[in-house]
């Protein structure tokens, strides 16, 4: 016999109008994430979820060998809070490697939940409530409920269209005494711009000039397209001491639920983010830290098949895109790609957006969570290509019939 609820017992429709004095006011200005929503919506109507940016293709082989005996091994227990040293130190050598850039594997390198717990620690441990964050848009979606939580006042920068600049002076137009952090994602999500040397420098003097830091988020820093490069902040002269460098294992290694993540600053501000990130999780899944050691010891040609492979893909979908009818700002970088959806007619984003899904059987983001006023993002759409083939392929044939 079916149970039935409780008449006494509040229902999730209820509890948002009748027990207000259990929602905390630094949730009231933003909602859930819209990228999350559409992939339960692709679930709910068995659409080709091009939404979220997770591979629906295997891990490297080598890498899920690593963690499965990890675990056979019994590396199953807490970890160091801040990280399980043979990872810190093959993170250390990695970016010694790639970018000649020094890090003190004991004082300069905390491990964590993936980027959006790094973005979120680095945050709460730099911000105080009033301080202001300088963030570009169209912007990551986390971004906005991040400075929400720490109670840090926004200034948003404008990436504009078709390349995605910004303007110099709009820029310095944002800082003040107040500025405390401009955060910069680069490769860029969800635009796909890789910011120049030239882009960094004019940044890094307005950090130097307003004793502001960098916040980067460089999570996409190994897909790169069309010749571009990655350069870190931390390069920039003046900025070694002066950024927060945030990435993932997520993208790169194809292992989004492996939550494992890094944040490489100074001492005095790793200090204050390992605190904080010891009480927000104390620490990261011993076992897949393990395989991450594996991950970052990988040769550089992984790097560059990762590149000549999503290059592939990125050119297929565009493709697919423009002979359905899309005008697609081509990406240098990320596994994104922003489209105008203008020509079709539908009045804003969200209405396009959910058409696609119930009616086409494609699922994508709509524009307008990227932006602070939703009508800048009213007109577009953004579509993940880390996928199989096959399912390009299903969304090909979907969308043919648009």
């Amino acid at each position: 016999m079916a149970s039935i609820a409780p008449k006494t017992l509040l229902q999730p429709a209820d509890i948002p109008n009748r027990r207000p004095r259990f929602r905390a006011n630094r949730t009231l200005r933003f909602t859930e994430s819209v990228i999350r929503e559409m992939t339960r919506l692709a679930v709910q109507h068995k659409a080709v979820n091009l939404a979220q940016g997770f591979p629906d293709f295997p891990a490297p082989e080598i890498l899920k060998n690593a963690a499965r005996e990890a675990i056979t091994g019994d590396v199953n227990q807490y970890a160091i809070t801040w990280g399980a040293k043979p990872f810190r130190d093959a993170i250390a050598a990695k970016y010694r490697r790639t970018y000649g850039l020094d890090f003190d594997p004991e004082r300069e390198i905390t491990v964590c939940c993936g980027s959006t717990e790094g973005m979120m620690a680095s945050l709460m441990a730099v911000t105080n409530p009033g301080d202001e964050l300088v963030i570009f848009e169209p912007y990551y979606e986390n971004y906005n409920p991040d400075a929400h939580i720490c109670g840090a006042e926004r200034k948003f920068v404008k990436l504009r269209p078709p390349d995605w600049r910004f303007d110099p002076d709009e820029l310095r137009a944002a800082f003040s005494k107040k500025t405390k952090a401009i955060i910069v994602c680069s490769p860029n999500n969800p635009t796909g711009r890789v910011f120049e040397r030239a882009d960094l420098e004019v940044i890094a003097a307005l950090c130097q000039e307003f004793d502001t830091l960098a916040i980067t988020d460089e999570i996409y820093e190994h897909i790169l397209y069309d010749g571009t490069s990655h350069v870190p902040m931390m390069q920039i002269p003046g900025m070694r001491d002066r950024t927060i460098l945030v990435n993932s294992m997520s993208k790169t290694y194809a292992v989004t639920g492996w939550r494992v993540g890094w944040v490489l600053a100074n001492p005095d501000l790793s200090d204050s983010i390992r605190k904080v990130h010891d009480f927000l999780t104390v620490g990261a899944a011993a076992p897949l830290q393990q395989a991450g050691a594996v991950a970052m010891a990988l040769p550089e040609e992984y790097y560059t098949a990762l590149a000549r492979d999503y290059t592939e893909r990125r050119d297929a979908m565009l493709d697919v895109l423009e002979g359905a009818g899309f005008r697609c700002f081509r990406p240098h970088g990320a596994y994104y790609i922003m489209t105008d959806i203008s020509g079709f007619g539908y009045p804003d984003d969200m209405e396009f957006a959910r058409h696609l899904i119930e009616d086409v059987g494609v699922a994508a983001v709509p524009g307008s969570s990227f932006f602070e006023d939703s009508r800048d993002g009213a007109q577009m759409i953004r579509f993940g290509v880390c996928k199989k083939y096959g399912t390009l392929e299903e969304a090909k044939a979907r969308l043919s019939k648009i």
